[in-house]
């Protein structure tokens, strides 16, 4: 949505004089809202779960203390976001 039909669809008028300030002032406010999504996950977290994926692909990873190896990528993923929750990665708390 362009700032002219955000005014339009709000039915705000402005003298000439304080158009270009209002204007300034709406932009800045749409545009800072897109930033405060800060990132969920660290680096070090995708690359904890890159490498289990790796692990997962070439058959080497193992679930838990069992010798059976993991086959399904959810169950990769879940075990990488664990190990980087382990070593102190910004992870969200898992969902119980």
């Amino acid at each position: 949505m362009n700032i002219i039909a955000f005014f339009r669809l709000k039915n705000l008028c402005f003298p000439n004089k304080l158009k270009p300030i209002i204007y300034a002032i709406v932009i800045t406010a749409l545009l800072t809202i897109n930033y405060t999504n800060m990132a969920k996950y660290s680096e070090k977290a995708g690359e904890k779960v890159e490498k289990t994926m790796h692990e997962m692909k070439e058959g080497k990873l193992k679930s838990g203390n069992s010798d059976k190896k993991v086959t399904s990528r959810k169950q990769a993923i879940a075990i990488g976001l664990s190990e980087a929750r382990k070593e102190g990665a910004k992870v969200p708390k898992k969902e119980s």
